[in-house]
């Protein structure tokens, strides 16, 4: 398994490309979890960290090129020492998932490691992961099963396993799974947000409403905040929460990264459904002029590259709207990553709609309805006839027969 020397020049510059994937949508949640603890590996990798969890499970190693690069180098000498560690084949596994996106190959050092670790739950769980990235939704679903045997506990590994079936529009299982991470950890806010998620996705507004207003979240929730906020554009009742973001604003938290600039995206939407367009228009261009920093430093970075997209369109700059929604499906297209994939044509299809392009819309909309992913917007669920029917983004196609069509078809089996 040793890298000849251009493998390894290829490999340190994919860690430098991967650093604009490595943002934690919760950036204070205790995401990093041990890689390696009592076995010879750890004097190699000690404080090396690889994420487990975290919206998505987009596993990455931390956001710094130096400590990814040290990973690296760690297993790659544990690895040397000893060919045969599992947990050392199961750490280049992760490197490869998560900064050169290589499913292939990570899946490769994965079936190795579990293997040589057949007991450990973590492997089955990646090999779900992986599995997903690349398609394969029942060989994950599959994974799944067999981590969950070994750990039934695992409130994270269970919690993936139902956003999963959310991807897949499979609710009922989806609400099963998040039961039982409630009968573990009662009152789990990330839970009842996902159930929240589900209620809107089927166009249960009172359910959702149910569960989100007892929640006082901070900026620190920002996936569970924005869906608070999507809650409050879908019943077109924005006032409150446009109160709690310009609160949450006033001191921004310079920790969460572009996620203040996407928070003040939805409080420019906020504020355009309240009828208060002047509010939003300032608020979009606030927001363009803190994101556009983020995508300059981290170009490949999909999520701000749709924020932006989205910004633009609302602000009139159709071009650029367009052009940044393009550039993000060329980023990370569906063939790439089944997974995250769609995200940026999710958000073609509502620049389009917003911007008079109805046919390429309708034509986005038509092959995001028939296939499983996580949708950008608060990484809520992929889109739904109820949600197309709710959500003003859509306003413009209401009269189009083909968008009638769809809002009136039933959820794809």
């Amino acid at each position: 398994m040793s890298m000849t020397a251009p493998e390894r020049s290829r490999e340190v510059a994919a860690v430098r490309s991967c650093r604009s994937r490595s943002i934690c949508r919760r950036p204070r949640q205790r995401c990093w979890r041990p890689l390696i603890s009592a076995t010879p590996l750890a004097t190699i990798l000690s404080g090396r960290r690889i994420s487990l969890s975290g919206p998505g499970s987009t596993q990455s190693l931390q956001p710094t090129v130096a400590l990814r690069e040290e990973a690296r180098a760690a297993a790659e000498t544990a690895l040397t020492l000893q060919p045969n560690l599992g947990e050392a084949v199961f750490a280049k596994s992760f490197y490869h998932y998560a900064c050169l996106k290589d499913y292939d190959t990570a899946v490769n050092y994965l079936e190795q490691a579990y293997r040589l670790l057949p007991n450990n739950s973590r492997i089955p769980q990646a090999l779900a992961y992986v599995e997903r990235r690349r398609g394969q939704w029942d060989k994950s679903e599959a994974y799944f099963n067999e981590a969950e045997k070994l750990d039934p506990r695992n409130v994270n590994l269970l919690s993936q396993h139902a956003r999963s079936y959310i991807c897949l529009r499979r609710f009922p299982e989806a609400l099963r799974k998040l039961e039982q991470i409630l009968n573990i950890t009662p009152d789990d806010i990330d839970t009842l947000v996902l159930k929240a998620r589900i209620a809107q996705a089927e166009g249960d507004l009172p359910r959702a409403s149910a569960l989100l207003a007892p929640l006082r979240l901070g900026a620190d929730y920002a996936n569970a905040l924005e869906t608070q906020v999507y809650q409050a554009i879908l019943e077109s009742r924005p006032g409150p929460i446009i109160s709690r973001l310009k609160e949450i604003l006033a001191t921004p938290d310079q920790a969460l990264g572009y996620y203040n600039g996407e928070l003040r995206f939805w409080l420019g939407w906020a504020q355009e459904v309240a009828g208060d367009h002047a509010g939003a228009r300032e608020s979009w261009s606030q927001a363009r002029s803190e994101l556009e920093p983020f995508l300059k430093e981290q170009p490949e970075n999909f999520n701000p590259m749709g924020d932006l997209a989205l910004i633009n369109m609302s602000l009139g700059d159709n071009a650029a709207a367009l052009t940044l929604a393009e550039r993000a499906i060329a980023v990370n297209p569906i063939e790439k990553d089944a997974l995250t994939g769609p995200r940026p044509l999710d958000v073609l299809a509502r620049v389009a709609a917003g911007t008079g392009e109805h046919d390429r819309s309708i034509a986005a909309l038509q092959k995001l309805l028939s296939i499983p992913y996580e949708a950008p917007l608060a990484a809520n669920p992929p889109l739904t006839p109820a949600l197309l029917r709710l959500d003003p983004m859509f306003d413009p196609l209401r009269n189009d027969p083909r968008f009638q069509k769809l809002v009136a078809s039933p959820l794809p089996k």
